[in-house]
This record gives structure tokens, sequence and C-alpha cells, in this order.
């Protein structure tokens, strides 16, 4: 009894806690000015010289990038104030459509069909696709291409030129979330061209990719711009674009969009050191950050999955049909959807629906708890099913309700079978904060992605990714078993 009273006890003050946690993780500031508003802009993750994010996954740095610089400038001068949302440009378009997000400044092309679905700042830049092959390439045009593998970014007007395209040169097209992922693809000769944005590959080239650019000049130059929701925030669009006339009047435009795309200085700012322990050396800060939010989580995440799948298990063993229809459909439903499409679904589309934004730690943990809480909500079912039907006769016959039947006798039984498949649900979901990646979270994975676009060490980098994981799941694993010998 006062076991179960110290248990209880224990309990209620872990839930309190993560209540807590939660809550201080989840809301945002809301102190903003009335003389300065604040906006929030999305951006690409791994965009040079556009966006040049440092090892901390932010903007600090001494060159951050063109537009960043842009925004920067126009903000102090126009008195405003921002937040930036680094994700992969279809992540940025999709953001902007479930408002999300206030504006794209992300080397954002304007297209005829872009116009159609958004509004644009004044362009304060051309910017045109180009083609990069293998140094050791022998391809040079894109007849060349046929029946041959293909890269771009989706949602880019390198993407949009070759599904235009496709027919007449007769390619398959590979779509890649990320510059240097689909780069590396070409220098490993999965893909035999890739196609990006002429500032893009040749400042990739300028900072040590292996690749060579093939075409004489930019193919379907667009002006490039500010998207914006159409026919929303009209006053920032009119800052933006008092703001872009003001640095093409000063010169301020043409000093920036200069420092990035005709000097070297910006090049070798970026050079690190090759090993192993130079790249843990020099990066140790972002991964330690990206870690730890790896850990945040995967532990409010669990904990909350176990709440909800313990809630699931239960209907699915109560003496009721309907609650073990609702238990049965929740389960089937969210082990259905991949877990990716619930993460977009809950940041992007769901506030289309709520009318409120979702700030990106919460959709994280909501993401986790549907989907994880589904499985183990599965788990917990099959636990309690697993104990002796006897145990269940033999507790209803002492007297005990159905509730202290399941309390008392068959939930203690019950957990000691699902203690190992739970701890394995735990070392997956660790797992899984990976895919949040997707949505702009900054776990280890997505810090693993930053630090290679800046250095092109995919191998070395995602080795050290790797090794972390596997450390952390070992100690996990020790956990596991640790705790099975002491329930033994």
């Amino acid at each position: 009894m006062m076991r179960r009273t110290v248990l209880k006890k224990w309990l209620t003050a872990v839930v309190a806690v993560v209540g807590i946690a939660v809550g201080w993780l989840v809301v945002e500031p809301q102190s903003v000015s009335a003389a300065e508003p604040t906006y929030t802009f999305a951006t690409n993750n791994t965009f040079a010289p556009f966006e040049i994010q440092d090892s901390k996954g932010g903007y600090s740095g001494k060159n951050p990038g063109i537009e960043i610089e842009i925004l920067k400038k126009i903000a102090k001068h126009e008195h405003f104030k921002y937040k930036l949302k680094p994700m992969s440009f279809n992540g940025d378009l999709q953001a902007l459509e479930g408002g999300q997000v206030d504006a794209v400044i992300a080397g954002m092309s304007v297209t005829e069909e872009r116009k159609a679905k958004f509004d644009f700042s004044k362009p304060y830049y051309t910017d045109g696709v180009e083609m990069a092959v293998a140094k050791d390439s022998k391809i040079h045009s894109l007849k060349q291409l046929k029946g041959k593998t293909v890269s771009a970014k989706a949602g880019t007007s390198a993407a949009l030129f070759l599904k235009k395209n496709q027919k007449k040169y007769g390619y398959q097209i590979k779509y890649f979330d990320s510059s240097n992922t689909m780069w590396n693809d070409v220098k490993t000769g999965n893909t035999a061209a890739t196609f990006d944005d002429g500032p893009v590959l040749e400042y990739g080239i300028k900072t040590g990719v292996p690749l060579k650019i093939v075409t004489k000049k930019p193919i379907d130059a667009q002006p490039v711009a500010v998207g914006f929701q159409k026919g929303q925030n009209l006053a920032l669009q009119k800052k933006i674009n008092n703001g872009i006339d003001w640095l093409n009047e000063t010169g301020q435009m043409k000093q920036i969009i200069n420092k990035y795309t005709k000097s070297d200085k910006t090049a070798k700012s970026s050079t690190a050191s090759r090993t192993i322990w130079g790249l843990l050396k020099a990066n140790r800060v972002a991964l330690l950050h990206g870690l730890w939010m790896t850990i945040q989580l995967t532990v409010v995440g669990i904990v909350l999955a176990l709440v909800f799948g313990l809630i699931l298990g239960v209907l699915g063993v109560m003496q009721s049909k309907v609650a073990n229809a609702i238990s049965s459909t929740v389960i089937y439903i969210f082990r259905g959807i991949p877990m990716i499409v619930l993460a977009f679904f809950i940041y992007m589309g769901l506030p289309n629906v709520i009318g409120h934004k979702v700030p990106l730690f919460l959709a994280g943990v909501v993401t986790l708890m549907l989907d994880e809480g589904a499985y183990i909500g599965a788990i917990v079912k099959g636990g309690f099913n697993a104990v002796d039907p006897g145990q269940w006769e033999a507790a209803r016959s002492l007297g005990l309700p159905y509730r202290k039947a399941l309390i008392k006798v068959v939930a203690p039984q019950g957990i000691k079978i699902m203690v190992p498949s739970l701890v394995n649900q735990f070392i997956i979901t660790l797992k899984d904060t990976s895919i949040l990646s997707a949505i702009g979270v900054m776990e280890l994975t997505q810090t693993g992605t930053v630090i290679i676009s800046q250095n092109m060490e995919g191998f070395r980098m995602w080795l050290i990714i790797g090794t972390i994981y596997i450390i952390i799941i070992t100690l996990l694993t020790w956990l596991s078993n640790y705790i099975q010998k002491r329930m033994a």
C-alpha cells in the first residue's frame, strides 16, 4: 500500500514537471513592441551564398549570406524585428501557404506560376539555373542527358525547368531538399548532373565542392524577391519595398551582392579542418546543441506518448465495444500515417484549420506523441491481453470490480511483459526525432546537415553523427537490460 502511495506521488510530480517544461518550451514570446512589430521569415537552411548558417544553426556570423544581410539592413531602416525559420525550400513554400510565416526570403525566383499564388516584393537580384557535373565527366550539354538521372531541389526554379523540359531531353529527375546532399549525389556518381541556382553552385565550387559548371550562361534567368501570402501582410510588403529602394539608392545592395559573388573572402572564412577530430573540435558547440534538442524532444515526446498510449491501451481492453473501437481506430490511423506527413500536417496544415500558428517545438512533440503513442497503445493493449485470463477471473471472483482488477492484478503483470517493447520504443523515438528536421527542428541530424553545407565533409560528419546516436542507443540498451534484471 505504501509503495503504491509513493508511486502515485512520484508520477504526479513527473507529470507536473513535464507540464511546466512543455509550457515553458512551447509558449511563444508575447512581448512584442508596438513600435517595432516582429515578423517571421522562412528561409533556406543550406543555400549559400543567399543564406549561410553558422555552426549553431543561426546567422550571427560575419558572413550570414546575401539575403540575411539585406533583411538585417532593411529591418533596421524600416524599424521592425524579425525571426528566421530555416527549412527546405519546399517547406518554406508550404509554411507560407499555411500562414506559419509572414514571408519567405530564400532565393525565391519570381515565376508566373508563383505569382498566381503569392505576392512578391520588388526584385533585388536576377538569378538563373546552371548545370554542374562531376569534374571528370564528359557531359557538357543538355542533349547528352538522355536516359540519365539529373537532380534538383524540390520546388525550386531548377526543378520547374527540369520538369518542363523532361520530354525534350529524355532524362529522369531526382529531387532533394538540400544543395549539399544533391551535389554529393553527383560526386558519388548516382546522378549525372545537378541543376541549381547559379550563385549557389558557383559559391559551392569556390568553397570546395568537386564539381564543374558546364552551362555557358544561366538558363531561364528570373528575378529574385521576397514572397508573401496573396493579399496578406501589406504593411510588411511596403516596408520591404521601401528598404530595397533605399539599399539600391545608397549603393549598399550592390556592395552586399558583390561581397559574396565577386570576392574570395567568404570562401576562405568557411574553410575548416577536414579530420574527424578537427570537425568535432570546430563544431562541438553546435553538435551539443543539436544533441540536447534531440534529448528534449525524445524525453518530452516519449512521456506524452506513454500517457497517450496507456489511454489507448486501456480503452482497448475495456468491457465496451465503443471504447475498443475508438482505441483500434486511433491506433490504426496514426500507425498508418508516415511520421513526416504527420509532422507537415501539424506544423503547416493545422494552422489553416485552427487559425493560429503552431510553435515548432510543440509541433515536433505532438507529432512524436501521436505517432509513438499509437505504437505504445498497441504494446499496452497486447501486454494486458497477454496476461492469463485466469488472473482476470480470479480477481473478479474475489469481488474486485473491473477497474480495480485491472489496476491491482492485471496491470502489474502486463507491465512486466511490456517493458522490453517499451524501452525499444523509446530507442525508436530517439531515432525518429531526426524526421523532424524536415520541418526545421534543429536537432542532431539537422545540425549535421548544416555543418556539411559549410564544409562538404559528408562522409566524416555523418560518421560522427551516426556514432553519437550509437553511443546514446547503447546507453539506453544497458538501461533496458538493467531494468529487466531488476524486475526479474
